[in-house]
């Protein structure tokens, strides 16, 4: 037997772990939870396919009062590109308490995941999942959501994801939907130099780089634009007036979110911009424990973040 099909390359425990056959093992993320009419919030999903070619699809949500049209969040999850998908249960419960608190129709997407499909895979069909959405096809959309009140939500990954639609959108436009804001929960920014706070520690910022090679074989290295919002000339672009960063005090990830604030108002942008920190608390600590006080007051926030945007 060829030693090199149980021999680990590269291991990323407890997230995934990649064999030197090439074979690829994720630990987690990895449960599916089927579309449901929750007994908590009253909120209603469904699940959409929206391409057929490439398998791109998303869970639809509409909450249990929807006498009139409603903001729009279209949501895109974490994990660092390769893990956890749309349809695991923390995604499943997280897009069920936003739905429900803010009442808000919800587009969770579920993007072509690395290595298998190395960036700018996930850019390219979470653009084509706003694309589907801008073409008011769905009838619960047509119904129920308000595409003149339209948010970017994302974490993690999902943050920086979030970030590239509302560049493109400023960019490029997208005709059938009016952004009016996104909110980047600890966004997965990085850097070639340390800023900040942020550790200088060689090794642990080797490992980032890494890692980020990975998931972008293609990339420059961690100044890309794609990761390094300080490298990007199209900054002031941002398509929305309104801007949450979300960060925690412990994460690795702090001192970018911070940073990408600053950047943001020194780039001739023109919006609002606030900032949330989480004291005590590190990466997505939301999602494995949502009933903390923290991560009451974090969805609390994002609900105020959205409903503040006038019918």
């Amino acid at each position: 037997m060829d030693s090199s099909h149980s021999e680990v390359a590269h291991d990323y425990s407890p997230y995934l772990k990649i064999y030197k056959d090439g074979r690829l093992e994720r630990l987690s993320g990895t449960e599916i939870e089927p579309p449901s009419l929750d007994p908590q919030t009253g909120v209603e999903s469904k699940d959409v396919v929206i391409s057929p070619e490439t398998g791109v699809s998303a869970r639809l949500y509409i909450p249990k009062t929807t006498e009139k049209k409603l903001p729009l969040v279209v949501y895109f999850h974490g994990g660092g590109f390769c893990i956890e998908t749309a349809f695991t249960p923390r995604y499943h419960s997280n897009l069920n308490s936003i739905v429900g608190e803010a009442n808000v129709v919800a587009v969770s997407v579920d993007y072509r995941r690395a290595p298998e499909h190395p960036l700018p895979v996930a850019y390219n069909d979470s653009w084509a999942a706003l694309k589907w959405v801008a073409s008011h096809v769905d009838e619960w959309l047509k119904s129920h959501a308000d595409f003149e009140r339209v948010f970017f939500v994302g974490d993690s990954a999902g943050a920086n994801i979030a970030h590239q639609m509302a560049l493109r959108v400023g960019v490029e436009g997208l005709a059938g939907v009016k952004l009016q804001g996104i909110a980047l929960v600890h966004p997965y920014f990085w850097g070639k130099e340390p800023i900040g706070g942020e550790t200088t520690e060689a090794q642990r910022r080797a490992m980032v780089e890494y890692f980020w090679r990975f998931v972008c074989p293609a990339t420059s290295g961690t100044d890309d634009p794609y990761i390094n919002p300080a490298s990007d000339p199209k900054l002031g672009s941002l398509g929305c007036g309104s801007v949450l960063v979300c960060v925690a005090e412990k994460d690795l990830l702090k001192e970018r979110g911070l940073y990408y604030c600053e950047l943001l108002e020194k780039s001739g942008w023109g919006g609002a911009v606030e900032v949330m920190e989480a004291p005590g608390e590190d990466h997505v600590f939301h999602l494995r424990d949502p009933l903390s006080e923290n991560s009451v007051a974090l969805l609390n926030r994002i609900v105020s973040f959205i409903n503040r945007a006038e019918p």
